[in-house]
Parts: structure tokens; sequence; C-alpha cells
């Protein structure tokens, strides 16, 4: 289903062996009008703190697979449970670190459902129906799910043009989305200083995950299907071997514990892409990009009051993107 489910697709018919069995917020957790003691940001703890308690690999690894999938990211995670899920039980996953320690553990965790591709369109709907609803029903646990809608903000006509472009998109796979005016925006939020604002589209069922939580429970859900998940065990090399037509395909993986046979292997380690891409002799054209967000406490009379509106008839927290 769109372009993660068709490459995970291709993955699993090129490698099923026969006779095998069968893919800027602002966010509220807490909603009371009264302020808590306890901060909700753990400034003082990351999930780095421990990673240098073992010093090995937390599993054996194994003599081969049908995949190897390098990195435990978000994107490593969410191939590992496809594959998983459409039948491919032979498949491992190997991490130099910890799940999400790389750049996954600090992201922002959104979610939007609104882009200008048809096809990322369809895609961002499969991983919110993954995220919101799939993976609980599997294993009992909670992603961090939050629907806390989303506002693009437009400071000039051209901007909102492209918005309203948005929405249109949006209705043909059933996305619910407004434009607002600057008064409207800031009755939906009253925070928000709408002077320098042409207008904004929003979004009310965009959400926020918590990444952690999300590839925790992608990973255990695609472990009860008989994947493996390896922390600690950094890839050192990738062999490969040319064909009998000359064509280079991958022999197996190498890591300072072991080396794993395989004919496939998915790079999925993030900025670390391009370097594990030349162990295989391939050019990955990534390039890593600074971006900032702002995490704070929960701020009073930051959630927005229950209002008689045609939008909605609840409280919300949200999330906002701005575009120059």
């Amino acid at each position: 289903m769109a372009f993660l489910g068709c490459v995970v697709q291709r993955l699993a018919s090129a490698t099923r062996r026969p006779l095998a069995a069968r893919p800027w917020r602002i966010s509220g957790v807490n909603y009371s009008s009264e302020l808590s003691s306890e901060k909700n940001v753990p400034y003082e703890k990351t999930l780095k703190q421990d990673s240098g308690s073992v010093s090995g690999p937390t599993r054996p690894l194994p003599r081969s697979a049908q995949v190897v999938v390098i990195g435990g990211g978000s994107l490593g995670c969410q191939t590992l449970y496809h594959l998983a899920k459409m039948g491919l039980t032979d498949v491992v996953l190997l991490e130099r670190d910890r799940l999400t320690a790389g750049t996954t553990w600090h992201t922002a965790g959104l979610l939007w459902q609104l882009r200008p591709s048809d096809v990322e369109v369809e895609l961002l709907a499969h991983t919110r129906k993954v995220v919101s609803q799939d993976l609980e029903e599997e294993t009992g646990l909670h992603t961090g799910w939050i629907q806390n809608g989303g506002l693009f903000i437009a400071s000039n006509k051209q901007r909102l043009d492209e918005y309203k472009r948005l929405m249109s998109l949006g209705k043909v796979y059933g996305i619910e989305s407004h434009v607002l005016s600057p008064a409207q925006t800031k009755d939906l939020y009253p925070l928000m200083n709408v002077d320098d604002l042409y207008g904004t589209l929003y979004v009310p069922k965009d959400g926020t995950m918590d990444p952690a939580g999300t590839c925790t429970t992608l990973s255990r859900a695609a472990s009860a299907r008989g994947a493996t998940v390896i922390e600690n065990c950094p890839v050192t090399g990738i062999q490969v071997r040319a064909d009998h037509m000359g064509v280079k395909r991958v022999k197996a993986v190498e890591t300072p514990h072991g080396t794993i046979e395989t004919p496939c292997v998915v790079n999925c380690a993030g900025v670390w892409a391009t370097k594990l891409g030349d162990m295989a002799g391939v050019k990955v054209p990534l390039v890593a990009m600074h971006h900032a967000y702002v995490v704070t406490e929960r701020i009073q009379g930051i959630q927005v009051r229950p209002r008689d509106s045609c939008l909605s008839g609840q409280a919300h927290a949200f999330k906002y993107r701005e575009s120059g």
C-alpha cells in the first residue's frame, strides 16, 4: 500500500523461499486545568543513558536470513513489521546500539495526512492506521498516539492557495480539513499571534506519536510473527559478489560478532545510510539536514477550551507547521 507497501511487497516476493509461510507541534497528554508539580519532560534521562551496559549483541546471530534490515529506527522497525506481517519470518533487524538510539528517539513524532503527492497521502493514511489502530489491536500496547490536530500556517495568498489545493486532494481520500481565516484561527488556538497571518489550513485528525513507543511496539509485533531483532550489533561490512551475468549482488552482512549470509539488505540507517551504502559499493543520494522543535512543560491555558463550532466540539492540543 503506497510506496513503502510496494517496496516491502517486492522484497517479500524476491526473497520468499519455496513453500514458506506467507508491512512545530504543541501536544498535550494531560488535559486537566491544574499544573503538575512533577516535570513531564525527562530532561535528565535519554535512551542512551545506559547504552554501554551491554557489550555484545542481545541475541545470537543466525547463520543466514532471507532479509537483513540495518537500522533500528522508525523506518527499520516499520520495514521489519511489514515484512513479518506479509509472511517473511526469516528476517533479521540489526541495530548498532539500541532501538531508536540514532535520530528517531529525539524526533517530534508528527504525523501529517496531507502532502502534494497522492502516493504520500496514501502512505501516510496507511501509517496512521497502523500507529493509531492496528498495533494496539495486535499487541495491546499503546504507541503514544494523540489525535491533536494540525495547522498549516500561511503568511501570504500564494501559500494559502497551495493549502486549498491540499484540501482538495484530501477530499479525494476522505481527509477532513478546513481553511480558516486569522480570526477563526485565533478562536481555535487563542495563544497564537495571527497579526501576520493570511490564513491557515486546519486538519483535525492529524496527530503525534511517541517515537520510542511506536518503534518498540512495531518490533514486538514483528517478533511475535517470527522476525528477529538484534541490538548492540553494528554492521562493519557488506559482502558483494557478481553473478554469472556480472551483476553485483549482496552475499552477506559482516558484524564484529559474526557474519549473516543473505541475498537481501534493506538500508534503514538514516543519516548513516550513505556510509552503509559505501560498504556495498552503492551511492546513496542522501543529505542530513538540521531541524529544530521545542519541548516544554505543559503550559496552563494552552489547551483550547471547548466551544460551539462546526469544526469541533471538543478541546484539542495542536501542532503547527510554518512554511516559508
